[in-house]
């Protein structure tokens, strides 16, 4: 079963699966020495963001406030909002980026292109956008929405043969 936007899976996460995966990541960024600061993709990398910056005792977090999606459809273009300045001043050397997911790498190659020499981390990477980020911690199909914890409630939910269109 494929909903409109093409997604035949989701993949929901919760507080505790994130905040593991965000910890993992940071024992992986560990051996990189240490950053000026951390910036985060806004909105979905603001709390791996935070996790990550605890972990590795970075101070300077900054933010750059991106706008791709519209409920569950990916625009093509990337609006900035709200740019990293303190870390666009040496072109993101020395500097983390986090956000929650690179998918088709659009926002990551904006991100990019405003931060060359940053080092780019995800907790999550699809196949299209896995080539633009350099460190990641969980691959997933491109045709899988995640749903992450600030995207969920508790609510019944239907048995996977349902799900598939069975019985």
């Amino acid at each position: 079963m494929t909903d409109s936007h093409g997604f035949t899976k989701f993949f929901p996460v919760s507080w505790e699966e994130l905040h593991r995966h965000c910890k993992a990541l940071a024992w992986r960024l560990l051996d990189n020495g240490h950053y000026k600061g951390v910036v985060a993709i806004t909105r979905g990398g603001l709390v791996p963001a935070a996790i990550v910056a605890r972990e590795l005792e970075v101070r300077m977090i900054e933010t750059i406030s991106c706008s791709t999606y519209d409920g569950l459809s990916r625009g093509s273009e990337v609006k900035i909002l709200k740019s990293a300045d303190a870390a666009m001043a040496d072109q993101g050397e020395g500097w983390l980026i986090v956000d929650d997911l690179v998918d088709t790498g659009v926002t990551a190659k904006a991100v990019r292109k405003l931060l060359p020499k940053a080092h780019f981390a995800t907790i999550y990477a699809k196949p299209a956008g896995r080539p633009m980020v350099d460190t990641f911690i969980t691959e997933v199909s491109q045709d899988t929405w995640i749903l992450f914890p600030w995207d969920q409630e508790a609510v019944m939910s239907k048995p996977i043969v349902e799900l598939r269109g069975g019985r």
